[in-house]
């Protein structure tokens, strides 16, 4: 290892090209792995944040984002379910957005009775955990400037009906392109011109010791109209569905396949290079009478060596930057364990990169040290 660290650092512009080039690589697969776990998570997100065992939903609805009515009638032969402990509605739609100012924006409107949870965004009375605040509305942070909500509270119309925009949440960001705003269920239902009772969801909470599978097969039963999903499921599926069936999860997906194929080609060119720029030292060990297997392990050295501070610098980089990008992508999210999980891959990228260094060094002749 002494010899390899040795052999590394002689060429310091070299080290700092190779490392630099490692460096590129981690970050590059950090930063995708980051857009694709985001927007994983933000495509689950309001699945995840609400309180309930099961969602029931109209037939072949893929996604929260893309919903279709249910009759209030479906929410009444839930509560009938034995296990059932309490039903609660969402309702969901596209609608128009418009300031004092004349700003105009389309906005995804969410709208969800309290029972859905501490966790969803709810317009609660200031001091109350269930009371509501009517003709009301919460937006995420990261909508600020585009809903040009700077100072709140403040008036606005959506879809022609006066509310005012309460405060902010933090965590909730689209990247559809147009921003979530939640209210209650019945201004919800008001503001998209929803029949009294209908709903886009209806969600259920279990008594304890029923088993949800159990309770879930008993509500298909009943309704054999509709879609009944655990919790986990429609998170699934909504991931699933973004993932495969929609152009921008298919280029993120694309992207971070590519991220690594990349990072791949850049370590094993720098490695390369470093290795060909000392072939002179691998003619000399084998003219010392240097054992094949001595030589492989040299040159694995040497890329285990620079891999590992290129992954220090990589991730060291790209930590902060990716924060720094949340300005502009709200919904990027880099997981605790990500970070920590490119440290494998990096190291076996160097490797594959060596095969190819090894080859060279194990090919060079050892009269070569006495030409020179």
């Amino acid at each position: 290892m002494r010899l390899a660290c040795k052999n590394v650092l002689h060429d310091r512009v070299r080290f700092a090209t190779t490392v630099l080039g490692i460096a590129f690589a981690v970050f590059l697969m950090v930063f995708q792995g980051s857009l694709l776990a985001g927007f994983l998570q933000a495509a689950s997100k309001l699945v995840d944040a609400a309180d309930a065992d099961i969602w029931i939903t109209a037939r072949g609805v893929s996604c929260f984002d893309f919903a279709s009515p249910l009759a209030k009638r479906f929410r009444e032969i839930a509560n009938g379910v034995p296990g059932v402990e309490s039903a609660s509605r969402i309702v969901t739609s596209f609608a128009e957005y418009r300031t004092a100012a004349g700003l105009h924006e389309k906005i995804a409107l969410v709208g969800d009775d309290p029972e859905v949870g501490p966790g969803f965004p709810f317009p609660r009375v200031s001091g109350s955990r269930d009371a509501m605040e009517p003709d009301s509305v919460i937006i995420d942070h990261s909508n600020e400037k585009l809903l040009d909500a700077a100072f709140l509270p403040m008036d606005v119309e959506i879809n022609q009906h006066r509310t005012r925009v309460l405060r902010e949440v933090v965590g909730f960001s689209s990247f559809l392109g147009s921003p979530y705003v939640f209210t209650s269920y019945a201004d919800g239902a008001r503001y998209i011109g929803l029949h009294q009772e209908e709903a886009m969801y209806i969600l259920l909470r279990l008594r304890p010791g029923y088993p949800v599978e159990e309770v879930k097969h008993a509500l298909q039963a009943r309704l054999p109209d509709v879609d009944v999903w655990t919790k986990a499921e429609f998170a699934r599926q909504s991931k699933i569905y973004w993932t495969t069936q929609t152009g921008a999860g298919g280029a993120i997906l694309i992207a971070a396949i590519l991220g690594f194929l990349v990072g791949l080609m850049v370590a094993c060119q720098t490695i390369y290079a470093t290795t060909m720029e000392n072939l002179e030292e691998f003619a000399t060990l084998k003219a010392l009478g240097a054992s094949r297997w001595f030589v492989i392990r040299v040159v694995l050295a040497q890329s285990l060596f620079c891999g590992a501070i290129g992954c220090i610098v990589g991730l060291g980089a790209a930590i902060p930057l990716i924060g720094a990008a949340k300005g502009i992508i709200a919904w990027i999210s880099t997981p605790w364990w990500l970070p920590g999980a490119m440290i494998v891959p990096t190291l076996a990228m160097c490797c594959l990169a060596a095969i190819a260094s090894v080859r060279a060094a194990l090919g060079v002749d050892p009269a070569r040290v006495f030409r020179a």
